[in-house]
């Protein structure tokens, strides 16, 4: 185990992940990061959060710690030297952003003095998209480095797997992360415990239970389904509209930090650099929504598997013991197989807003067929 003491501060957020903690730390110390990682673990196992951590460590002037201007902008998305992309494609990631990545790699960092590339979804790098990502990855310019995170390695192509270094990562416990928010936050093990079955990582958790508005994204998403059986289809197409304002409320914040940083770079950047930030500050904002939309998503499929538990005769404890009376309720009125295609109506929508459809159509299709699903056809004015 590496020393506690030569461990950044960006870095001991990942206590879950001991190993790959103290792997970068040593690395760090020793000054032999690879240009390239390939993160590969189960969702909420913390690879997102890893790999901010290891890009504040790489960009800080101060080596990572996880409080100075350049370190905060990482964590929101903002840093113009770290960039974080996800598929944008049906089918996977697009050759034009991968064309888009491969010029950016070519330009000198904007503030700091190395630049970071986070890709999601690596698995999802196909045939025209990854062979342009190919050459890149294996002759890097100096002080680059990239991230690749994906489920597992013989999901990624094996010629890009090649010029990575593997980074495995541990499934976390549940009973070890609802402990581990508890002692980061404060709250109940209840709140805890929603808070995981939303954003599926301690970190992300914490995050959560900080933000009145994400935890009002999730209310509204519990109370919608609570109200489906006496809903008719247009309270149903209202209460989508409504879900998508309050997802995009909690943006207005990151928004505003957006323009800040970018009022404090017009000073010493050119008009051409100016654009690319304005672009990659339109990108994040995309991210984060659609991220917001997966929470949103998130917390119907936790409410259901509820539903599902007691449909079933299970006994174990429910995560969303706020609202026990209403998952009861609809517990009594539907049946198993009812639940299961309310469920895989919420897997639909998470794959439609992934594969960019609009969110608030993918909301109305997914609400109407639970509340079909649930045997709760819906009543036409």
């Amino acid at each position: 185990m590496a020393n506690v003491s030569i461990v950044p501060n960006a870095l001991k957020r990942l206590q879950h992940q001991p190993l790959v903690r103290d792997f970068f730390a040593a690395a760090l110390v020793e000054g032999r990061l690879s240009h390239a990682y390939l993160f590969v673990g189960v969702p909420g196992a913390g690879m997102l959060e890893a790999a901010d951590a290891v890009a504040q460590c790489i960009v800080c002037p101060n080596g990572g710690d996880g409080s100075c201007d350049e370190c905060i902008r990482v964590a929101h998305h903002t840093h113009p030297d770290v960039r974080h992309l996800s598929p944008g494609g049906v089918s996977g990631y697009l050759v034009d952003q991968v064309r888009e990545l491969v010029e950016d790699v070519s330009m000198a960092p904007v503030r700091a003095s190395a630049k970071v590339y986070i890709l999601d979804g690596a698995d999802r790098l196909r045939g025209r998209s990854a062979n342009a990502l190919l050459k890149t990855i294996e002759e890097p310019p100096p002080n680059v480095v990239f991230i690749l995170i994906a489920r597992s390695a013989d999901a990624v192509l094996s010629t890009i797997v090649s010029r990575c270094q593997q980074v495995p990562f541990r499934v976390v416990a549940p009973q070890v992360a609802v402990a581990s928010v508890e002692r980061r936050t404060g709250a109940s093990e209840e709140e805890a415990r929603i808070a995981l079955s939303v954003t599926g990582s301690p970190s992300r958790a914490a995050e959560f239970l900080s933000s009145p508005g994400r935890r009002e994204v999730r209310r509204a998403m519990v109370r919608v389904l609570c109200e489906l059986e006496d809903d008719d289809a247009w309270d149903v197409l209202t209460s989508a509209k409504d879900l998508c304002e309050k997802i995009r409320s909690p943006l207005e914040e990151v928004r505003r930090q957006q323009e800040r940083a970018s009022s404090d770079d017009e000073e010493f950047l050119s008009a051409r650099a100016l654009r690319q930030i304005e672009e990659m500050h339109k990108r994040e904002l995309t991210a984060r929504e659609r991220s917001s939309i997966m929470e949103a998503l998130a917390a119907a499929e936790s409410f259901l598997r509820d539903v599902l538990m007691r449909c079933e005769g299970a006994t174990e404890p429910m995560v969303n013991a706020d609202v026990e009376d209403a998952v009861e309720r609809i517990a009594r009125t539907t049946t198993t197989a009812g639940v299961l295609g309310a469920l895989e109506a919420c897997r639909t929508a998470a794959s439609n807003v992934a594969h960019n459809v609009t969110p608030q159509l993918a909301l109305e299709v997914m609400l109407l067929a639970i509340k079909e699903a649930l045997a709760c056809p819906p009543l036409y004015r």
